[in-house]
């Protein structure tokens, strides 16, 4: 391994609490990090996609991607159903090999893999992570109805420290992988993408930058001075030039770019499926720029010379919707095609709300689509950073807010799906839902979850039991059979390590309540027997099966809290 990989394979490691794991063990989650990351707004766990161990069937990594979200769960995929209408899957396979060589035995291998994975009739042993990515497949095409934008895509990255040359043996084992994944018939798209030691080094930068386009903006006209806004133009651009802002090198749909905006790709329904006969139709192409009302993008960075505009960190605010019809319908796109664009200059949180806020008033928008510019959501970010050092944790309250941070323990960072999952567990009793019906969490903002008036203690420490049992399971010290129980476990630990009479969310007495827990929760021992505490229960009331279809019920819960009662009691 050359040094500078090895140097990115270190500082991710550190940065991951891997330093303990053998460095092949390393390179694993590091290339699925490096696969899978780049499809993601949000951070997640390399440990959700690593497969590695005996029965791999030459699969290192499998992460399967529904509307955008890493999905490890079989209930998700009738949440998104029910949430969205529609299933968007991406299926990506990674196999990881430190050597400095690629060879057609191995491809040949995961290529089989990968194939057996979706064979009914499976021919290779699997160990009990794939089985369970299995069943998640078996759900997911079990609603193939609901994929009304086409079959799943299937991607693999085959990474190794080597580099790739057009060796025409190699060349022909891969076009004959994606050849026997494409005679399968249940594919949109079949990918097989070799990635060396420059790659490795080129998407590792990437993922701690933030996304960066230079285009050409000529037809434009400047806005007059405002406070608090560095630049601001209006005009329109080819949709053509448009496509660059949207798309990565693979020309996949850039989902981070997106994640402030307030709602999210709604498929085809009556709006944008004009707007597709708009584009399809050679008459009416050329009118598009008259009939839409245009895209917001705000930049944190701005640089222009002459008409070429270069920008940093840079979101679309609003224009979800035209921006993925204009993906979706690219082939259609030509010269005459223009798209109106505002780009505004700024790095004010606040101006940046307040055109969010009044850009989307044309629709109806939910609480839980406002999160990440709540007043609320900014001072859970700020109490959480707070925290002394040892009890720091890190909220992502937009997306990729920490990429680029060097030094940060990634393993604190906490999303607000996890937190609104651990607080509904943990002080609303209600982990049934965390999984199954979380719509009807969501249903919650502003009324249950996030209201104005409640103290922020209680989501600091639903976000600390969540974090401490992560990283338990990371270290092993929890068995990691446990992680589809997880919220019936963080519900038990509190009811076991503090007193199960909560009070007001808004009163100074959960003030002292959360101050005293906090303590627990960050005493490694006492911490880890309360834990071991919450396992031995779930595990038994489950008659050690851990039963989806059991644990995550109302009944199973309120079995929970009778046997956590009891064992204080006997205690």
């Amino acid at each position: 391994m050359d040094r500078i990989t090895k140097s990115l394979l270190d500082e991710f490691s550190t940065e991951n609490s891997f330093q303990k794991l053998a460095e092949d063990k390393q390179f694993e989650h590091f290339s699925c990090f490096l696969a899978v990351e780049r499809y993601l707004s949000e951070v997640f766990d390399t440990s959700d996609v690593v497969v590695g161990s005996s029965g791999d069937t030459g699969i290192d990594g499998i992460a399967v991607i529904i509307n955008g979200s890493l999905v490890t769960d079989v209930d998700a995929v009738d949440d998104f159903i029910e949430r969205n209408g529609f299933l968007d899957v991406d299926y990506i396979f990674v196999q990881a090999e430190r050597s400095s060589s690629f060879e057609t035995s191995k491809i040949g291998q995961f290529g089989y893999g990968v194939q057996n994975f979706f064979n009914e009739k499976k021919k290779l042993p699997r160990n009990p992570t794939l089985k369970s990515a299995a069943k998640l497949m078996e759900a997911i095409y079990k609603q193939s109805s609901k994929f009304k934008r086409g079959n799943p895509s299937c991607k693999l990255y085959y990474i190794t420290t080597g580099k790739w040359v057009e060796d025409e043996a190699l060349e022909t084992r891969r076009q004959a992988v994606m050849d026997d994944l494409n005679s399968l018939g249940v594919f949109s798209k079949v990918d097989f993408f070799p990635i060396g030691a420059s790659e490795i080094q080129r998407l590792y930068r990437e993922s701690r930058n933030s996304v960066i386009r230079d285009f050409e903006f000529s037809q434009r006209t400047v806005i007059p001075n405002i406070p608090n806004i560095s630049e601001a133009y209006l005009g329109l651009l080819p949709a053509t030039e448009f496509l660059k802002l949207v798309e990565d090198d693979n020309g996949d749909i850039l989902k981070s770019i997106f994640y402030d905006n307030v709602r999210d790709w709604q498929d085809y329904n009556q709006v944008n499926s004009e707007m597709r006969d708009t584009l399809i139709s050679e008459q009416l192409r050329t009118r598009f720029a008259l009939m839409n009302n245009g895209i917001t993008l705000i930049a944190k960075t701005l640089r222009i010379t002459g008409n070429k505009f270069h920008i940093e960190d840079y979101q679309i605010v609003n224009g979800c919707q035209t921006s993925h019809v204009l993906h979706e319908q690219k082939t259609s796109i030509d010269k005459t095609v223009f798209v109106p664009l505002r780009i505004i200059s700024t790095k004010d949180e606040d101006v940046i709300a307040s055109i969010i806020k009044a850009t989307n008033r044309q629709t109806e928008v939910k609480a839980e689509q406002l999160l990440a510019i709540s007043d609320f959501q900014k001072n859970i970010e700020t109490y959480f950073r707070a925290m002394e050092e040892g009890k720091r944790l890190y909220y992502e309250r937009r997306s990729r807010q920490y990429n680029n941070a060097t030094g940060l323990d990634k393993t604190r960072i906490i999303t607000p799906g996890n937190l609104i999952r651990s607080f509904a567990a943990v002080f609303l009793e209600e982990p049934h839902r965390t999984s199954r019906n979380y719509k009807s969490l969501l249903d919650k903002i502003g009324k249950n979850i996030f209201t104005e008036g409640d103290r922020i203690e209680p989501y600091y420490v639903a976000a600390s039991i969540f974090h401490k049992l992560e990283y338990l399971f990371k270290k092993q010290k929890i068995d990691t059979k446990f992680k589809y129980a997880r919220f019936q476990v963080l519900l038990a630990f509190r009811l076991l390590a503090a007193s199960d009479l909560l009070p007001q969310m808004g009163s100074h007495k959960m003030q002292r309540y959360c101050n005293d827990f906090v303590d627990i929760i960050w005493d490694g021992d006492k911490c880890l027997k309360y834990f071991k505490a919450a396992t031995e229960i779930v595990d038994t009331l489950s008659e050690k099966k851990l039963d989806l279809d059991t644990l995550r019920t109302q009944p199973f819960t309120k079995k929970i809290k009778d046997a956590c009662a009891k064992h204080k009691k006997i205690k």
